[in-house]
């Protein structure tokens, strides 16, 4: 309750004053804010350091910690070394935080755990680390897991992402921008999230296959293969059932090109023609644009194959 009242009182202030955290907390702690209450006051105690910054006598930060002035950090919190958190973030109770880089305005919500070892057998203490984008929101239970030691030894969230309660992102990951994983999603290491993408519930995703731009899938699916852009996949495997044209539209895609990536589309899933013959036929027959090109691409560039086909195609495939 303490901390809920002062950090509410603050953010208010700063949106109505303009006036920094370290500024507004000055104002409280010398007595010249009435509205602050006695309580609040002495909830200060215990988040108002010395250095200026928002941070519950509780939380144990290692001295290599690089945290922005304006950053909060609630009770309970641990943060390990090699960690740096941007601006404006939240760091919520009990969350583990180590050999990571934060962006700004993020929110870590309670009991996540961010840049612990990867479940790798080859892994053997390595320095590598997860990067968090600005303006992403981890929820409670997370797990993220720093990078073995390959690639650029780095597991990547990008920017606006959304990682609800209990999903898991493994080793080496690359989420894109405004990336949704819906509860309990589980990423195999080094696995390639696009843009957009929204993915269901409980599902679960083979190591380094890739879910391509604004694909949606569905709860409680799988895949040992990788998942066309701007699909709608359904199923185990996620097989596509349609384009994601609400996705496009939203993103501000023209109709025109929604409806010429829609053909293209219904070819390439298409069961009368087999991967090429469907690629020929759109270069052939339907306009370019650069969501065709994106999804003839990613399939050139597939190294586990794309799932395009019926539900007992894919079945197969997975056997």
């Amino acid at each position: 309750m303490y901390y809920n009242c002062i950090y509410s009182y603050v953010y208010r202030e700063r949106i109505k004053t303009g006036a920094s955290v370290c500024e507004i907390l000055e104002q409280v702690q010398n007595g010249k804010v009435s509205e602050a209450t006695d309580q609040g006051i002495k909830s200060l105690v215990g988040v108002y350091r010395e250095d200026k910054k928002m941070i519950d006598k509780t939380a144990i930060i290692h001295p290599t910690a690089k945290i922005a002035d304006d950053a909060i950090i609630g009770p309970y919190v641990v943060i390990g070394e090699n960690v740096t958190i941007g601006h404006r973030t939240r760091v919520i109770s009990n969350a583990h935080i180590e050999f990571a880089e934060i962006g700004d305005d993020c929110t870590i919500s309670p009991f996540a755990t961010i840049g612990s070892e990867p479940q790798d057998l080859g892994y053997k203490g390595e320095e590598t680390k997860v990067v968090i984008g600005d303006g992403t929101i981890i929820k409670e239970n997370v797990t993220i897991h720093r990078a073995a030691a390959c690639g650029d030894f780095t597991t990547r969230i990008g920017k606006k992402c959304l990682l609800m309660v209990g999903s898991h992102v493994a080793h080496n990951c690359v989420l894109a921008d405004e990336v949704i994983l819906a509860n309990l999603v589980t990423l195999g290491g080094h696995v390639h999230v696009g843009f957009g993408a929204f993915v269901g519930g409980m599902s679960v995703f083979h190591q380094n296959i890739r879910i391509g731009d604004m694909a949606i899938i569905s709860g409680f699916s799988a895949s040992r293969q990788d998942i066309l852009p701007y699909s709608k996949g359904e199923g185990r495997p996620p097989v596509p059932r349609g384009l994601n044209v609400i996705a496009m539209k939203r993103r501000g895609v023209s109709q025109e090109v929604r409806t010429a990536t829609n053909e293209a589309f219904k070819l390439l899933i298409s069961e009368e023609y087999n991967t090429t013959q469907a690629i020929e036929k759109i270069k052939a027959e339907i306009p370019m644009n650069e969501y065709i090109e994106k999804m003839i691409e990613f399939i050139k560039t597939s190294k586990r194959g794309v799932l395009l086909k019926s539900h007992k195609s894919g079945h197969e495939s997975l056997e």
